[in-house]
């Protein structure tokens, strides 16, 4: 989502009209940050991005404030290294950003280091549709879980058409369906089902939440270690 933000500040940031429906939004972003209520002015500046309005060279700064106040340091990296692109040392936040830029670190290096969310931040779980094993058997995708296909050579008629020596038009069976218009499904061999990489999790086993990584195991995670430890226990016994 916020990719795609940043794209829509590269078109937006160099020009240069009048501001005004987005200097309102602006005004009141700022406004709701100097109350402490970061989610509001977070929200009040994705409204100026996504309905594509000119933006204040300053804007991509104080975005990038709400977004490390909502804990969403990755993203708010990315924002001040543009911020920054954009205004070089004439940046009217030049040394707040660099500040900003500076405190973002240690979060940023404690995502990488974390085990329990991905590289933007996000708590990761179990993949809900293939338990974790990256793999399971799905619909096939050629034949759409029918076991059979169309016949590529009749294109479905079950026939197909030669020029005999006169040159009359001859329809013979064709020797692919033999005459059945469709014939078995090349991929999952009429089985229906193919086993292939979960499409949910594309074959990594784990999704990513909406919920934001304190880098501590999860609860269940931990509970889980427990049984384990005596399972094994009652297993030595």
């Amino acid at each position: 989502m916020l990719i795609g933000l940043l794209f829509s500040l590269d078109a937006v940031s160099q020009i240069g009209p009048t501001l005004g429906g987005s200097a309102r939004l602006f005004n009141n972003a700022k406004a709701e940050m100097e109350k402490g209520d970061f989610e509001k002015a977070n929200t009040y500046f994705r409204q100026i991005i996504e309905s594509n309005l000119p933006i204040s060279p300053e804007m991509p700064y104080y975005f990038a404030v709400t977004l490390y106040e909502l804990g969403q340091f990755d993203n708010s990296l990315n924002f001040i290294k543009r911020y920054l692109q954009i205004n070089g040392r004439d940046a009217e936040k030049y040394e707040e950003a660099r500040e900003l830029q500076r405190k973002l670190q240690e979060p940023i290096n404690a995502i990488l280091a974390c085990e329990f969310c991905n590289n933007q931040g996000y708590r990761i779980q179990t993949c809900p549709t293939c338990e974790g094993k990256k793999q399971i058997s799905q619909a096939c995708d050629l034949c759409r879980g029918r076991g059979m296909v169309g016949c590529n050579r009749c294109f479905g008629k079950g026939l197909i058409t030669k020029r005999n020596v006169f040159n009359l038009v001859e329809y013979h069976e064709c020797d692919k369906c033999h005459g059945e218009g469709k014939h078995t499904c090349p991929t999952c061999d009429g089985l229906l089902n193919v086993v292939s990489a979960c499409r949910t999790c594309q074959g990594q086993g784990m999704v990513q939440t909406e919920e934001i990584c304190n880098h501590e195991a999860p609860t269940r995670h931990m509970s889980m270690i427990f049984e384990r430890i005596k399972a094994l226990h009652a297993a030595i016994d």
